[in-house]
């Protein structure tokens, strides 16, 4: 199919579906129960930026842009931009040593539930094959539709596929090659790089992204490549980065998301689309958190999307790595306040995962063996939980690792199952709950019911506990060595 057939195909699906084009009838859409459930997903950044793997995946733009490291680092290692471009990496992005199913079995030995391959960076080099340009995975570089090898692993293990589209920044994101002789406008790349915008996409003293709308035909364009990305792939989940709160593209977002609802239905799934800032009313999406927290419970489901790299998404020989243990309680932290959270690897150019990522994979998944039930399939409770850490709301804020103490406790929960985490678990084994003590002001409100038991996921030690006016205290008998945190299960009402 091509641009016109696929436009005309959103259109038809519109018309015949439930869901139209407003924010009103999108606003209707339920959050899946699936994806309420799932809790814990990877994310894989994965594209030619790994051939380089410097600085970060937006080597692909900085390249080009005077005075950056990366572009420094170019012309060093391979010479002036006119002479080896961007697009002079895909040859060189050959993904000889990828293996789908062994990616899936180590994000299902992970807990992952869900899987988000990038289906297109905002270089604009789609990593599946595509019917709409011939810069795409199935044809150059590796010559494999790797989102269709990917889909067929994860049906195979039971892992749910999602997708994420970064097409929309793509119509300026090469611009700093207009500014002197570069393969940017070299008519052999006229179909990868297209016609660029001139500015920096966002107004840089008003932070205005409307300043910058995108053209019509790429706002098209995006529009008729998600919707081959749904027709070939059926992703449950459709990710979009930062761009899409362009005014400019909101007829276009609005269409879409009319349409993917709509033929998700047809198709017979529960399907989702994660976004940030403001591009959707609360309602219409799931919102996603970059690299961030909240710092209370959201009533709406939402979604964080981190690192296991400090510094980049996708693979650098640089990467600087984060703890497996920081890793477990931001996916505790979250759960408690409603959300999901997307763990995003980025593989080597070969298509192998770093010895790093699976490290940190693997020991996410041994934690969640132990303490999956009061992660998967559980909600938030009354309050998310209590102590001093100062936790900010935001993006970006993941740049160092929370020190929980002692103090601080995260409750999740499930079918009259109260799951009591202690972040920094106590070497005398006395865990202390403010809340959970009689008399407390949630008492009155109905919100702090009667203990029946108390029991420790993962270990034999003995736990006694005792509820008075001046707490809930917990009590694990002899030694407990562990740097990770600690799930108490509290049978309510025994």
């Amino acid at each position: 199919m091509k641009t016109a057939e696929y436009l005309k195909l959103v259109d038809d699906v519109i018309e015949r579906g439930p869901y139209k084009d407003t924010w009103e009838s999108l606003c209707r859409h339920p959050e899946p129960e699936w994806y309420k459930n799932a809790k814990f997903g990877i994310f894989i950044h994965w594209g030619v930026y790994s051939v380089p793997a410097f600085a970060n995946e937006w080597y692909s733009r900085n390249m080009y842009i005077k005075d950056s490291r990366e572009y420094e680092h170019h012309i060093e290692t391979y010479g002036e931009h006119k002479d080896f471009g961007y697009k002079d990496f895909i040859p060189m992005f050959k993904g000889e040593k990828f293996n789908a199913d062994q990616w899936m079995n180590l994000f299902k030995d992970a807990g992952a539930k869900y899987v988000m391959p990038v289906a297109e960076h905002h270089d604009g080099f789609q990593m599946y094959s595509s019917d709409l340009s011939q810069w795409n995975a199935g044809e150059m570089g590796p010559c494999r539709d790797i989102l269709g090898e990917l889909k067929q692993a994860a049906d195979k293990t039971g892992i749910v596929l999602a997708a994420s589209s970064h097409r929309i920044e793509h119509c300026w994101f090469f611009n700093g090659g207009l500014e002197y002789e570069s393969d940017i406008t070299d008519p052999a790349g006229e179909g990868f790089y297209g016609p660029q915008q001139a500015g920096q996409g966002i107004d840089a003293d008003t932070r205005d992204i409307n300043k910058f709308p995108p053209p019509v035909w790429h706002c098209e364009d995006w529009l008729a490549r998600c919707c081959e990305i749904v027709e070939k792939y059926q992703p449950k989940v459709f990710y979009f980065d930062w761009c899409i709160h362009n005014a400019g593209l909101r007829p276009y977002l609005k269409k879409f998301a009319a349409y993917y609802y709509n033929r998700a239905a047809e198709l017979g799934y529960d399907a989702a689309i994660n976004y940030k800032l403001n591009a959707f009313p609360p309602g219409a999406a799931i919102y996603d958190v970059e690299r961030g927290h909240l710092d209370g419970i959201r009533a709406r489901m939402w979604q964080t999307c981190t690192a296991a790299a400090r510094n980049s998404w996708g693979y650098t020989d640089s990467n600087v790595y984060k703890d497996p243990q920081g890793l477990v309680c931001d996916l505790i932290d979250v759960v408690s306040k409603n959300g999901c959270m997307l763990l995003n690897v980025g593989p080597k150019a070969d298509g192998s995962i770093t010895g790093e990522d699976k490290e940190i994979l693997l020991s996410i998944g041994k934690w969640l063996k132990i303490n999956g039930e009061a992660i998967y399939g559980t909600s938030c409770w009354n309050i998310f939980g209590e102590g001093p850490t100062n936790i900010i709301s935001g993006c970006f804020t993941d740049s160092a690792t929370l020190e929980y103490t002692t103090k601080d406790i995260r409750f999740t929960y499930k079918d009259s199952i109260l799951y009591v985490f202690a972040m920094n678990y106590p070497k005398d084994g006395k865990i202390v709950i403010d809340s959970l003590k009689k008399n407390h002001a949630l008492q009155s409100l109905g919100m702090n019911p009667e203990i029946g038991s108390v029991s420790l996921l993962g270990f034999d030690n003995p736990v006694s506990f005792n509820k008075d006016e001046e707490a809930l205290t917990i009590k694990v008998e002899g030694n407990l060595e562990t740097d990770y945190p600690v799930c108490f299960k509290l049978t309510l009402l025994d």
